[in-house]
């Protein structure tokens, strides 16, 4: 018996979180699902907010972007139904997950946000993560929202480069 194609989302949706030891964002899932032609961003929307309304998923949004971790129900309804998705269709997602996992985890793992302090300044909060754990967490304080708009968006490329001036610089004898 043939799966209707919205429960079939809301599968590889979950086959695809329950894959991963990290969050992905709602561009990298959907990229996947647009890119193969599965369905469109209008239906895949519908099968995230399924799944957030059914709690088989949990978001987060930061910046703009929405982040997505399978539950503990999630983990146990794919447990029960992947048999439900076509081989052919868990080939390509799990090639999918192997050939990107390094830029998946790394798009995931360096974050950063801006707020604005009691003092009127505004507070840049950069993080690198690895798993669940912090591997460096840095709150910079500056003057203008632009300044904090520009520092956000610098740190996905310069994360690795301050993370490692951070450690030398710290590791240094006297």
């Amino acid at each position: 018996m043939a799966v209707e194609p919205l429960t079939l989302y809301k599968l590889m949706i979950l086959y695809m979180l329950n894959k991963v030891s990290f969050p992905l964002t709602n561009t990298q899932i959907s990229g996947f699902f647009l890119d193969k032609g599965y369905t469109t961003y209008f239906v895949f929307q519908n099968a995230i907010s399924d799944l957030l309304e059914e709690e088989l998923i949990s978001g987060e949004t930061v910046r703009n972007t929405s982040y997505y971790t399978i539950t503990p129900s999630g983990v146990e309804a794919i447990s029960f139904l992947s048999n439900k998705i076509p081989f052919s269709i868990i080939d390509d997602m799990d090639i999918f997950l192997y050939e990107n996992k390094y830029e998946l985890r790394n798009e995931v793992g360096t974050m950063s946000d801006y707020y604005k302090s009691t003092n009127m300044d505004y507070v840049v909060h950069c993080v690198i993560k690895e798993g669940e754990s912090n591997l460096i967490e840095l709150n910079l304080s500056v003057p203008s929202e632009e300044e904090a708009e520009i520092m956000c968006s610098n740190w996905r490329d310069a994360s690795q480069e301050i993370y490692e001036n951070i450690v030398k610089s710290l590791m240094k004898e006297n």
